[in-house]
């Protein structure tokens, strides 16, 4: 009794695991529709301090629906560093998002 409810908690818990990965191919995420247009803001006004970057928005994919991240601003970790904005590329299987980073 014991093992089979052992190996039923299993089977449950690999049919979970196994339903969330969609649409990952090699420990990349892939989606078959391109983001809509990037939205467009007026001024952003002032840096809350010196040395802060802003960085815009980008359309994010999230519960199989696009959603829309806003823009912010940062701080870059070190001197002279440069903020390189997350991209949508189409990559064949889909789109991919390669996400932003500082350079």
């Amino acid at each position: 009794m014991k093992q089979k409810l052992l190996a039923g908690a299993f089977v449950l818990a690999s049919t979970i695991l196994g339903a969330c990965g969609g649409g990952y191919y090699g420990g990349a995420m892939y989606v078959r529709t391109a983001p809509p247009p990037p939205r467009y803001y007026g001024p952003v006004g002032r840096a809350p301090g010196y040395g802060f970057v802003w960085t815009n928005g980008y359309w994010d994919w999230r519960g199989n629906n696009w959603s829309w991240v806003d823009g912010r601003w940062l701080r870059p970790p070190r001197g002279r560093s440069v903020w390189v904005a997350p991209e949508w590329r189409n990559e064949g299987r889909g789109y991919r998002l390669h996400r932003g980073y500082w350079r």
